[in-house]
């Protein structure tokens, strides 16, 4: 069975008695010995670690035994969902929990209040097919959502192409069902105040921690439009509801299993611009001038991935001609077709004088035409057998949408120096790139070169007044970078949160936060040609 098979129960014939040595009360398995041959144990990413033993609770009061156990014997513990997480934050060493195969069930979506009760191991897929004959889905959209599950996407703040619009996963989120660090069960609702005295005395804590640092920590919070990096504070400070803070913790101040979220109505129509540009201060201008209009999706395709694509000779769905700086795809929902040629028109319009040239689509054929493009490159990153590797450690840099030019051309720079090719698109509407280094495994001290990048774009970013995690999450990949980017002052206000939530450091050690003298690329994969 794949890391990212969810369908079936873990085959454990041959293994019982490895499974027997489980905490008293734990009803699920308990894999103590050869965790390396568990099929959730593992990969994330680019780094890989093996657990020292694999836990799957039965159940929240499974959950809430093995985190008491835990707690108990100063035994670290962490979270997995389906594996898609990119930095590390669900690999670690202590057990691996599977929030998975225990934690399947949708509560009846209750279609007049727009809402569903999900538990952590449903995926994002699972959720949209239960709502659709109400004409309703999830409207947060990472790409694989297949196989991402909804635990995976609180722990990370999980946003995707139509964030521009609909935000990330925090936004829709109304109640979280968690165990905190001492095994006990709570439920934390928006806009109402924390029943468990326990739950009461946590946030105390963090209020005494940062409320008088109140001011300071939102004068001086990025100016992003989305983010996955540290702590939420801002966001906690301005609502005061314990949800806010814990979407996005990866696993580090509780264990999530089962949300209540708010759902949105399926657009009726789509339309998309395909808009061209020869320099990338043009293509910059554009996005500032588009966000106005809201819309759905604002995706750039920088020149690294239009050439990749282009020298492969494979048919992208459009033509792209020679000389391009980078691509963008903006999509607008509407409730009519005429609503969305209006709306595309209006594009049309804000872009003229800045795009070289603008393609509209609006019927679904064409639309998926020019949608191919954006999905071509992965396949051909794949297929290399050129020695060089796709590893993705500088995947997810968020800056404010203004410095988005300057932040490709920093990339640019930078890799070209270290002579390490990449692909780059993403997120333009939200600041937010994904970079696709492509390593040559071959050269000795590529490892080096790799972390010199690192941290090179991690200064980078910071300079620009952005952070390293725009919808990932830090992980262990991006932890020891955390004060690099948000000052030692701000570390200090991420430390209390986590020390008024976990006291004893049990829940995901070393992930946001480092651990004494960890490395971004302690536990990177050993790579090879075909791996």
């Amino acid at each position: 069975m794949s890391l990212l098979d969810r369908t079936r129960s873990p085959d454990l014939s041959g293994s019982a008695s490895a499974w027997a040595a489980s905490p008293a009360g734990f009803r699920g398995f308990f894999h103590l010995r050869e965790a390396e041959r568990s099929p959730f144990a593992g990969a994330s990413g680019i780094l890989y670690t093996l657990p020292d033993a694999v836990a799957v609770p039965a159940d929240e009061a499974d959950v809430a035994t093995l985190v008491g156990w835990a707690a108990d014997t100063c035994t670290p513990l962490v979270p997995r969902g389906a594996g898609t997480g990119m930095p590390g934050g669900n690999v670690g060493r202590g057990v691996l929990v599977d929030l998975v195969p225990g934690f399947r069930r949708i509560s009846p979506v209750d279609p007049a209040a727009r809402r569903a009760r999900v538990q952590s191991g449903i995926t994002l897929g699972n959720l949209n097919r239960a709502c659709a004959d109400y004409g309703l889905h999830f409207p947060v959209d990472p790409s694989s959502a297949e196989r991402a599950t909804l635990g995976g996407m609180l722990a990370n703040n999980s946003a995707g192409a139509h964030s521009v619009r609909h935000g990330a996963v925090r936004a829709w989120t109304e109640a979280l069902d968690v165990v905190l660090a001492d095994g006990t069960p709570a439920t934390v609702q928006r806009g109402q105040p924390p029943k468990h005295p326990r739950l009461r005395a946590i946030l105390a804590e963090v209020d005494r921690a940062l409320v008088p640092a109140r001011d300071r920590i939102l004068a001086e919070w990025p100016r992003v439009r989305k983010n996955s990096s540290g702590y939420a504070l801002r966001e906690y400070l301005q609502s005061g509801d314990a949800v806010d803070l814990l979407v996005g913790s990866e696993g580090t101040l509780a264990l999530i299993v089962g949300a209540e979220l708010r759902l949105a109505p399926v657009p009726a129509c789509r339309g998309l611009a395909l808009l061209e540009f020869t320099t990338l201060e043009a293509a910059g201008a554009a996005v500032d001038t588009l966000l106005p209009l809201q819309p759905s999706t604002c995706e750039i395709l920088d020149r690294t991935f239009l050439d990749l694509v282009r020298d492969a000779g494979v048919d992208p769905g459009y033509p792209l001609r020679p000389g391009l700086e980078a691509i963008l795809l903006v999509e607008r929902e509407g409730e009519s077709a005429d609503e969305v040629e209006g709306a595309l028109q209006r594009v049309a319009a804000a872009a003229a004088g800045l795009a070289h040239r603008i393609s509209l689509a609006t019927k679904p054929e064409q639309q998926a035409r020019f949608w191919r493009v954006r999905h071509a490159a992965s396949p051909l990153i794949a297929a290399r057998t050129d020695g060089r590797v796709s590893m993705q450690f500088i995947e997810d840099g968020v800056v404010p949408v203004s410095r988005l030019p300057d932040y490709i051309l920093a990339l640019r720079r930078t890799l070209a120096r270290h002579h390490t090719p990449a692909v780059i698109f993403g997120h333009a509407g939200d600041g937010n790139l994904h970079v696709n280094p492509l390593v040559d495994v071959h050269t000795a001290g590529w490892r080096s070169t790799v972390e010199r990048i690192l941290y090179e774009i991690t200064d980078v970013v910071a300079q620009l007044g952005g952070t390293m995690a725009g919808e990932h999450g830090d992980g262990r990949l991006r932890a020891p970078l955390l004060e690099a980017v948000w000052g030692a002052e701000m570390v200090a206000h991420f430390r209390a949160v986590k020390t008024a939530w976990d006291p004893a450091g049990i829940l995901n050690p070393g992930v946001i936060l480092p651990l004494p003298g960890q490395q971004p690329l302690d536990a990177i994969r050993t790579f090879a040609p075909g791996i």
